[in-house]
């Protein structure tokens, strides 16, 4: 069992965001790193493309190439995957963070920044992809590999969250395909560099403002990415609906209603 100290979760609090280690062993590290590779490999095709598109990226990148692939859902790819959502120590983790036992899944995602073209993400908040009421939403990052910003590692400007969602700069009439703040107020320059070692986990809330830098490394980035919410709270959109969305990972959900579909199922 792991559990945060006080002053862990104090940090969370006061900063929006708070790195944790030794979660995984690297026997397991090794597994969920082979078989990220497989499944890239496998899946490898146009549509995994996910970079960000727009004016703000090309000024980002100084209209050089930039990548990022992608893989949504993995836990519906590989059984790995759907281990790593339930793994105790983790959810110990998220439990201390969240501040409840009753936590559900979001959506998952993996994102593989290929050396010397790795692009960045400018700074946004996962709020405006999908608000909630109590705002309880989290994000947990898993570094497959060592992150810095040589690498395209993750940047934050940490005690962000306090401010509330922040307007929104992307705009769909511009070009651009994905929410961000005003690069001028916000650049990912300014913000603050988080170092990781593989198997280290950032957890975030969806209101903390953070991007990643461009890899021009020869090293690869990869990371898994797991977004949960506390079963109490409840969307205020209809909006950014994923593949499992819901699912129980630790508690329960008193608030989920049968319907007479799941009745007659049994």
């Amino acid at each position: 069992m792991v559990k945060l100290t006080k002053e862990q979760i104090q940090f969370f609090k006061d900063n929006g965001y708070i790195k944790v280690s030794g979660l995984f062993t690297e026997q397991e590290m090794d597994v969920v790193s082979k078989e990220y590779d497989r499944l890239f490999f496998l899946k490898n095709n146009p549509g995994m493309e996910a970079a960000w598109l727009g004016s703000a990226m090309s000024k980002a990148t100084d209209n050089q190439e930039y990548s990022v692939h992608s893989i949504h859902n993995l836990q519906y790819h590989s059984a790995v995957f759907s281990h790593l959502l339930h793994h105790p120590n983790l959810l110990d983790t998220l439990e201390g963070v969240m501040g409840t036992e009753d936590i559900l899944l979001h959506h998952t995602k993996a994102h593989f920044k290929p050396p010397k073209v790795g692009a960045p993400y400018l700074m946004h908040q996962d709020y405006h992809y999908f608000p909630f009421k109590k705002d309880s939403m989290v994000a947990a990052f898993i570094h497959i590999d060592k992150a810095d910003p040589e690498n395209g590692g993750l940047c934050i400007y940490p005690g962000s969250h306090k401010l509330g969602p922040l307007e929104d700069f992307g705009s769909i009439e511009k070009g651009d395909a994905y929410h961000y703040m005003n690069p001028a107020d916000y650049p990912v320059e300014k913000a603050t560099p988080v170092y990781a070692e593989r198997g280290d986990v950032v957890i975030f809330s969806y209101l903390t403002l953070h991007g990643s830098y461009r890899n021009l490394s020869d090293r690869p980035r990869r990371m898994f990415l797991i977004q949960l919410m506390a079963a109490d709270d409840e969307p205020l959109a209809d909006v950014h609906k994923s593949l499992g969305q819901g699912w129980v990972l630790r508690g329960k959900n008193d608030k989920k209603k049968a319907t007479m579909a799941e009745r007659f199922l049994h």
